[in-house]
Order: C-alpha cells, then sequence, then structure tokens
C-alpha cells in the first residue's frame, strides 16, 4: 500500500539537498564550534555562514539571528526574555503579555506559566476567519506591557495575520524610541515558505523560525533578535550565541536548516502557486463528494496549503483511523496536541462549537504532493462515505 502524506504542517522531510548540505557534519566535520584548532574553526565557520544565510533571507543582520534548539525554545526565549527584560529594565514587577487566542502551544503555555509567576496574560480575540482583532491589541496595550505575540500565519486554519499593521499600532505606542517596550513578536514557523518573511516589512522586532517546517532538519530554530533590543537569556553556560543561548551548537542541523531556508525563499512564489492550484481542486472536489462540509477559517487571506475541514457528524478520531488505514496522513489539529485527541482549541476561538471542533480534519498539502494522490484521497473519502 502506498502512502500519502499530507501533514506537512506538522513536519516535513528533508530535502535530500539538504540532507547532502549535513552530511559531512556529522563526521568528517565534526569539530565542536568552540574548539580553537582547524576542526573548530571549521565548524564555526559553517555555523556563521549559515546564520548569514537564514539573515539574508528574513532581510536581517548577522548578529541578529540566535539559533535555538526549535521553535518552541525561540517562543520561550522571546516572552521569558522579554518579560525578565522588561522587569530589570523599569521594575515593574507585574508585566502585561499580550497574546492572540489561536497561538502555537509553545506560546501559549509559556503565557500560562508566566501568568502563575506574576504576569498578567491578554488574550487577543479573533474573528470567525481567525484573524485577530487590531483595535483590541491597541486597547489592550498600556506602559506595563513588555511583550506582544502575535503568529505570522496560524498552523491549524492556516489564517495569515495582519503583522505589519500590529507592528505599526505598537510603533505608535512606542512613540518612536529604540529598545523600549513593548517589544514584537510574531511566530513565523508555518509562514516562512509561502510568505514574504522580511522583518523590515513585517516590522517586527522578533521572530521565530523553524527548520522542520521547511524540508529542514528537527532539531533547530532560529530566533530573530532587532539589533537594540535585549532579552534575557534562558540558559547560563559558555555564552555561545552571543550570549543569548549557552550549549554546543548543533552544527549539522544548523548546515541543513540554512539550505532549507535557501531553497524555500528560491521555491515560494512558483510553489506557492502550484499548492494553491492543487489546494483549492481538492476543496472543490471534497464539496462534491461531501456537500454538507465546511471550511473552518477562510478562503481568503490563508496559506495556499492548508485545509481544515469540518465534516458534520463525523469524529476525527474516527476519520483519521480511517484514513490511516487506506495509507493517508491527516489530523486534527497542532501536533503537539493531537495525540491527546482534545478538540481544537483554534477551531472554537472561531467562535464554533466544541463538536465542531472535534470533526473536523486538517489537510496540509507540500512540496511533493501530487495531483494524483489528492485524486486518490478523494477516492478513499468517496469510498469510505464521508
Amino acid at each position: 500500500m502506498s502512502r500519502i502524506y499530507l501533514d506537512y504542517a506538522a513536519s516535513t522531510p528533508v530535502d535530500p539537498r539538504v540532507l547532502r548540505a549535513m552530511l559531512p557534519y556529522f563526521s568528517k566535520k565534526s569539530g565542536n564550534p568552540g574548539s580553537l584548532h582547524s576542526f573548530g574553526q571549521e565548524a564555526i565557520a559553517a555555523v556563521d555562514a549559515s546564520r548569514e544565510t537564514i539573515a539574508k533571507t528574513i532581510g536581517a543582520q548577522f548578529r541578529e539571528i540566535i539559533f535555538t534548539g526549535s521553535a518552541t525554545e525561540a517562543n520561550n526565549l522571546a516572552l521569558r526574555g522579554a518579560v525578565a527584560a522588561f522587569k530589570k529594565t523599569t521594575g515593574k514587577t507585574k508585566p502585561r503579555v499580550i497574546v492572540s487566542a489561536i497561538e502555537h502551544e509553545s506560546i501559549l503555555e509559556t503565557a500560562r506559566d508566566l501568568e502563575q509567576a506574576g504576569a498578567e496574560i491578554i488574550y487577543v480575540p479573533v474573528d470567525e476567519r481567525g484573524i485577530a482583532n487590531r483595535d483590541a491589541v491597541l486597547r489592550y496595550i498600556n506602559e506595563r506591557t513588555a511583550i506582544v505575540s502575535i503568529m505570522y500565519a496560524n498552523n491549524e486554519i492556516g489564517a495569515i495575520q495582519p503583522i505589519s499593521d500590529i507592528a505599526a499600532i505598537i510603533a505608535k505606542f512606542r512613540h518612536g524610541i529604540p529598545g523600549s517596550f513593548p517589544l514584537f513578536h510574531t511566530d513565523a514557523a508555518q509562514a516562512f515558505q509561502y510568505l514574504d518573511c522580511n522583518v523590515h516589512g513585517l516590522g517586527v522586532d522578533l521572530m521565530t523560525l523553524s527548520s522542520h517546517k521547511m524540508y529542514g532538519p528537527k532539531g533547530a530554530g532560529a530566533l530573530y533578535i532587532k539589533e537594540g533590543h535585549a532579552l534575557a537569556p534562558l540558559t547560563a553556560g559558555g555564552g555561545q550565541e552571543f550570549g543569548m543561548r549557552s550549549g554546543t551548537e548543533n552544527v549539522p542541523a544548523i548546515v541543513g536548516f540554512a539550505h532549507a531556508a535557501q531553497l524555500a525563499a528560491s521555491l515560494r512564489e512558483k510553489e506557492s502557486a502550484r499548492i494553491a492550484i492543487l489546494r483549492d481542486y481538492f476543496w472543490a472536489e471534497i464539496k462534491k463528494i461531501v456537500p454538507e462540509a465546511l471550511l473552518n477559517g477562510d478562503t481568503e487571506n490563508v496559506l495556499p496549503n492548508m485545509l481544515n475541514i469540518y465534516f458534520p457528524g463525523r469524529r476525527a478520531e474516527d476519520m483519521l483511523t480511517k484514513f490511516d488505514l487506506a495509507g493517508v496522513a491527516a489530523a486534527s489539529g497542532s501536533a503537539c496536541r493531537s495525540r491527546a485527541l482534545e478538540a481544537s482549541y483554534v477551531i472554537e476561538a472561531l467562535g464554533h462549537s466544541k463538536e465542531r471542533a472535534g470533526a473536523s480534519i486538517r489537510f496540509s498539502l507540500g512540496r511533493m504532493t501530487t495531483k494524483k494522490e489528492i485524486n486518490v484521497v478523494l477516492k478513499i473519502i468517496t469510498r469510505e462515505t464521508f
């Protein structure tokens, strides 16, 4: 039985070109980047070249890229680091943190943890399309706000947020004072493949990227930190990553990450157009088979690879089991929560019922998805009488 992967939002396979770039750093070029000898110099040169490559893909400077072990770690560094820096800089002991209601768990759980430590957390609501309320952001910002974190594109429904508009609101509040609070962070882990992530165009102070969401290896992430802004590091040690993330760098993963980012940026326009055509075809054909099916989110202002579909009267768990037995991988929500089989909080945040959230499937297409595969999945849906 051939297998069809439609869960690219959870993770992507490593591109063969990326793997080839990584392999020497597992064996022949295995030095520690902190060592002074030639092996170490070879390793730090690879890390530096990778940092420069990723910086260029987002319009950043070399020293503004901090490598982490994942996007989750980068998100933690952004929120925790901003709150700690805010307390130290201002002396205020109850900082405010503003996040959207549909952020990734690594943002929401970090926010809840910070709340336990005394921070005030504000959750910006979204409309039925999954778009954050800009007026609410403006209304909630005050002099105690340490950070605002709004994801660039949602990982379950693909909704694209008005990041540059929100950045303008925050900049106006700060009156253009360099290094002042609140900092503005966006999680661009899902967005990078399909959207322009130039940090100057977006107007962000902090941005999270993830290697394994763009055909790179797992175990590598990055946080862009705009020059002039200081965060408190999460870990102490040898002072790697300009003192922001101590610990020996994962050289093979970082090299792979950089190659993946460069490839994704070069393929962005072409792949976005190709996948959007496939997605629209897939959705139109599903509607013919299951007329009562509904889309969660919107058909516009969304990532081109994402379809989150409500199948009334069905259970996501049952549908996913049938798909898996037929060789098709899909999901009911974020990979970080899917094993718990909980109803999607993202869909509920759109104003929908728990029943709808528990009867919805996310299909996410990717670089290897073909129309032939989509047609196979459509036959399975027809055969299983979804």
